[in-house]
């Protein structure tokens, strides 16, 4: 069964049987496991999953390709397709008593920060997760303070995972292939927070405020929410800038604001 590549859905098809094997290596699936793949496409990571022995749960939004999928592998006792939207769906519910969830996914570029928000939701239930994204966002994911790179998606994603860059994918190892570079990323839920942080949203508020002018200093940039002296008494630099700024001095420069009216991770 032929299935044409959506541009509304955002597909682009794997189907590198290097990169494929490369994944697989990587992320070491064993038979006792609970697995969920995101977008699955026409299953090119769908079949090596199932052929490991894993329990998988795939999630689709394009019903065609859920078709697809039902039969291309109806002989597969151990999957389960979910016909459902990846942002609104309740990946707890999944979840059994004692058994974290591994999650995978190629996914589309134009929902890839919502969703890995919606997923850390969950991030209790959730033992890591491997995403083939653009280059340039897994390259902000993983970015180390004072890089160009280094943004609110890198310290927002560090407060809930530990992140590490495996290997590019060229855009040639897609139908149809992309205009830019992709990247698989492995992330890791923290079981207890790196830093101390009193309330997320305070921390989202504070790292959004001092990125939304990169060439500012944080006494410029953060004029409205904490006070010069404030930053100062924390052995922090005002005239810094957000870039050159840990995650660790994030969380004890949220944890001086007293406002609650704050945004969410999600805002990143």
């Amino acid at each position: 069964m032929a299935h044409t590549p959506r541009k509304r859905f955002g597909q682009n098809f794997l189907h590198d049987h290097t990169i494929i094997y490369n994944i697989i290596s990587s992320i070491q699936a064993k038979p006792d496991q609970h697995w969920v793949e995101i977008g699955p496409g026409q299953g090119a990571l769908t079949e090596p999953l199932l052929k490991q022995g894993v329990r998988l749960e795939v999630v689709e939004l394009d019903r065609d390709l859920v078709v697809l999928l039902r039969e291309k592998f109806k002989q597969y006792s151990n999957l389960q397709i979910h016909s459902a939207d990846a942002l609104r769906f309740d990946f707890s519910s999944l979840a059994g008593e004692g058994k974290k969830l591994r999650v995978i996914g190629n996914l589309p570029y134009n929902i890839s920060t919502p969703l890995m928000f919606h997923l850390l939701d969950n991030a209790s239930c959730i033992e890591d997760m491997h995403f083939m994204l653009q280059k340039e966002v897994v390259d902000r994911i993983c970015a180390a303070p004072g890089s160009k790179k280094y943004g609110r998606l890198s310290v927002m994603m560090q407060y809930y995972c530990a992140t590490e860059l495996l290997f590019d994918v060229p855009p040639e190892s897609f139908d149809p292939a992309p205009k830019v570079m992709s990247a698989i990323v492995r992330l890791v839920p923290h079981r207890q927070p790196p830093v101390a942080v009193n309330d997320i949203a305070k921390l989202n508020r504070v790292v959004t405020q001092a990125f939304s002018q990169r060439r500012k200093t944080l006494r410029n940039s953060l004029k409205k929410l904490i006070a010069e002296e404030e930053i100062a008494a924390l052995g922090i630099d005002p005239t810094l800038r957000a870039e050159n700024i840990s995650l660790a001095e994030f969380a004890s420069l949220s944890n001086l604001l007293q406002d609650d009216s704050c945004g969410t991770p999600g805002s990143v």
